[in-house]
């Protein structure tokens, strides 16, 4: 009596958890569908998965440009095949300044200190009154001996100039002094005054007259 009770009641358990009466596991009949549908969405997921996106297989197509827009186009900000911007640079002119270009005028040779009582003592005399030193006496020299060679009686067969400062023609010193023709002070005071009101300084003469081949 108690065994059959134990039998009957593993048999019920059994039947309670889908097994046969062998003691097999029973198969539930819904439970194939529901791992074939699992199956089919996880490989649905994988493919999804592994295709590309279609931002990553879109490329900007290109903007076709003639020779003259290819010339004048500096940059262009392109977003999903259309041109969105085109910057160009300005023109930018640079003003170019020449400096003129100064020429230092010509160093006389020193000359050094006169003989008294010569016609070169008394041009440093009047240069040294006005208030000029020696690098003007010494374009001074230069300059004269290039025309008279300092002879009070110096006269230009061609053009009639006479003196020391070889005045054309030589009778303009007069307002100098009467003894214009003899006196070399006179002469040398006139050459002086014709010196300054157009050159300036014997210097600016000597450079002018190094320039040109006369004053």
């Amino acid at each position: 009596m108690f065994i059959n009770s134990r039998a009957a009641i593993i048999r019920a358990q059994a039947k309670s958890q889908s097994a046969d009466l062998s003691g097999r596991h029973k198969r539930v009949s819904w439970s194939l569908p529901v791992f074939a549908s699992a199956v089919s969405l996880g490989f649905v997921a994988t493919l999804m998965m592994a295709a590309p996106t279609p931002a990553s297989t879109v490329s900007a197509a290109p903007v076709p440009l003639n020779a003259m827009e290819r010339a004048e186009v500096q940059s262009l900000t392109v977003a999903e095949g259309f041109v969105n911007e085109v910057s160009r640079d300005e023109l930018k002119i640079k003003e170019i300044v020449v400096e003129p270009v100064v020429v230092a005028s010509p160093v006389a040779p020193a000359v050094g200190t006169p003989d008294p009582g010569t016609a070169q003592a008394v041009a440093l005399s009047m240069l040294t009154a006005r208030g000029l030193g020696t690098s003007e006496y010494n374009c001074l020299v230069s300059l004269w001996n290039r025309e008279s060679g300092w002879n009070v009686y110096a006269q230009n067969s061609s053009s009639g100039a006479y003196g020391i400062p070889q005045a054309l023609p030589g009778s303009k010193m007069a307002s100098a002094g009467a003894d214009w023709a003899t006196n070399p002070a006179t002469q040398i005071s006139w050459g002086l005054s014709y010196i300054d009101g157009r050159y300036g300084t014997p210097c600016g003469a000597w450079a002018y007259s190094e320039s040109n081949g006369w004053y």
